[in-house]
């Protein structure tokens, strides 16, 4: 556990146990305790116990990390019973407003302290005890999901061979500081759309600015979950759901919108939607370049700064393979290399040949192997028209100032907080989404001029530090290459732990592997 996290976990502790203290005061007087022990933290935890005839193991029982801060709200509740506070409402308002109703309960005329003998006394049916726990539960697990860790499974096969499919992992939401959610008011442990009855989970009528607790850099090469930017506007069908094929993707797709959004609006109209950015499509890639770098990929190897970045020794990525006459044996191929034609990792191209995904360690096997007649990257190099892979259909979707492919990209800077850009007529596209969007400006231009927020002006100062995301299997995902830049508010946490994996059975060696 980083430094981080553990200030993080003793500031939580620190606060449920001083919100409450300028109630606790008068409610210890009414006790007969001396009232400034009420002002002292975790003591006053230590008196309440003995006030509540609690076992003092329950005192130590705190400081266990995460499960410490149920133990101390725990406390808290048996304590106010000892004013014949046991209703549900009243213990509710122990744990989400101590802070006022403690004042309540300290300084008014009618609430007496009637000891522990109320409490023994006190009878609680059956299903009160369950609506108690399952209470508990969920506000346990929320809390924890929301500012500690959560868990997350790999959808796609665009990390492989890093991250496989249906590896389960914990995401740690300290590693960078936890993010406060910008839509407090949602259901528990659901992401954005209830299930079954297909609705959001969370109300909007607030939103908060961007803010992080105890913020810690993101460091290049880090596995990172992240909320989608392009998510902001998504086709809410089934088929799309915002991130198989992006809303922005449709209005460019020549065949469905041609650059035309009222094309898009009068065809999905009824079910495009708009999302906070908490509540965006969650994606994990690893962070190839931080805020201040400047990003090129030179036939499929990225570079930073001039120097080639490390490549994940699990990565993959396509191949045109040749026999010696005979066809491959898919079954072979998974059962000894896990190469699943399912997935889409192999597949015939023509006579003998086939297009495989392969590790650089399978690479050097394969060439080995008695059958195999020869092994090519495949490497795309710009051509005006090319779909899918190059020019159009990548970020900054510009054919003029950006003839790139996925394995020739850039050079491209990354925007860093404070760091101003001279704008021109090159770099507009690249940086007009995270000026007019993510920074909230009006920006535009005019027969070569600038205008932001109205005011002309030949350069550009940026508010928010950006990342670059890109997935290990550099020619089957869906990442930055294609939407652009990942702000800071955007960023979920750092992919810490895989706890269980799944392909038709446990894959017993990836469980409780740490993520690299």
């Amino acid at each position: 556990m980083s430094f981080n996290e553990i200030l993080w976990i003793f500031i939580i502790n620190i606060l449920i146990v001083l919100l409450p203290a300028i109630g606790l005061y008068g409610m210890f007087k009414k006790a007969g305790v001396a009232p400034w022990k009420a002002l002292v933290p975790f003591y006053n935890l230590w008196i309440m116990t003995e006030l509540a005839g609690m076992k003092k193991y329950w005192f130590f029982l705190q400081f266990i990390p995460v499960a410490g801060w149920f133990i101390s709200i725990a406390i808290l509740i048996e304590f106010v019973k000892t004013y014949g506070k046991f209703k549900f409402w009243e213990h509710a308002l122990t744990v989400f407003a101590s802070f006022l109703y403690f004042i309540y309960i300290g300084f008014n005329q009618t609430d007496k302290y009637v000891g522990v003998d109320a409490i023994r006394t006190h009878k609680k049916s059956a299903a009160r005890e369950w609506v108690d726990a399952a209470i508990f539960a969920i506000v346990a697990a929320g809390l924890i999901r929301m500012f500690l860790f959560e868990a997350y499974v790999i959808p796609t096969p665009s990390m492989e061979r890093s991250l496989l499919v249906n590896d389960f992992l914990f995401v740690s939401k300290t590693a960078y500081g936890s993010r406060v959610p910008n839509t407090p008011l949602a259901f528990p442990l659901v992401h954005h759309t209830l299930p079954i009855v297909n609705t959001k989970s969370y109300l909007d009528i607030i939103n908060l600015k961007y803010r992080r607790w105890f913020t810690t850099p993101v460091k290049r090469n880090d596995v990172m979950v992240f909320n989608l930017p392009v998510g902001d506007t998504v086709i809410n069908d089934e088929e799309n759901f915002g991130s198989k094929r992006t809303y922005y993707e449709a209005i460019r797709d020549k065949n469905e919108g041609n650059g035309d959004r009222n094309l898009i609006w009068d065809k999905y109209g009824d079910i495009i939607i708009t999302r906070p950015v908490d509540k965006r499509e969650n994606f994990i890639k690893r962070c190839v370049a931080i805020a201040g770098d400047t990003l090129e990929i030179r036939n499929g190897v990225v570079f930073i700064n001039g120097k080639m970045n490390d490549i994940p020794p699990a990565s993959e990525t396509n191949y045109v393979l040749r026999t010696k006459g005979q066809p491959l044996d898919f079954t072979m191929l998974e059962e000894e290399y896990g190469i699943r034609e399912n997935l889409g990792e192999v597949r015939g191209i023509g006579n003998n040949l086939y297009e495989i995904f392969l590790t650089r360690e399978q690479v050097a096997i394969f060439s080995k192997l008695s059958f195999v007649d020869s092994i090519m990257p495949v490497n795309y190099q710009y051509e005006p028209g090319i779909t899918g892979i190059g020019g159009y259909d990548l970020f900054p979707n510009d054919t003029v100032y950006a003839k790139w492919t996925i394995d020739n990209y850039g050079p491209l800077y990354i925007p860093q907080k404070g760091a101003t850009i001279a704008l021109t007529p090159e770099i507009y596209s690249r940086y007009e989404r995270v000026i007019r969007t993510y920074e909230g400006n009006s920006f535009e231009m005019k027969e070569g001029k600038f205008f932001v927020n109205g005011q002309q002006t030949d350069k550009y100062t940026f508010k928010m530090n950006y990342y670059w995301l890109m997935g290990d299997n550099r020619h089957n995902s869906l990442d930055s290459r294609y939407w652009g830049f990942v702000p800071e508010d955007h960023v979920v946490g750092k992919a810490s732990l895989i706890f269980f994996s799944w392909d038709k059975g446990p894959r017993w060696k990836r469980i409780f592997r740490s993520i690299k």
